[in-house]
């Protein structure tokens, strides 16, 4: 069982080094930056893309960090008594 975990996290750790360039828009991002990029104001586009991708993150951060403090916290203990 312990291998199976330790496969599992160096799995996730060796996401963390890979690095793809994404590009998320909404629709209504997408049109104006399309709009943008004719006109030749590309900058735009990138900055818009980075927020976009950060706001992305945000969230499974947040989870993330919340579900490792409820197993350390309150799943943990009631193990250990069993």
């Amino acid at each position: 069982m312990k291998k199976a975990h330790l496969i599992s996290f160096l799995f996730l750790i060796g996401l963390f080094f890979i690095q793809i360039d994404l590009e998320a828009q909404c629709a209504m991002c997408k049109a104006v930056l399309e709009s943008n990029m004719q006109s030749g104001e590309d900058a735009v586009g990138k900055g818009i893309n980075i927020g976009i991708m950060y706001i992305m993150f945000v969230p499974y951060l947040l989870l993330g960090v919340g579900g490792f403090l409820m197993y350390k916290y309150y799943l943990k203990p009631q193990q250990a008594s069993k």
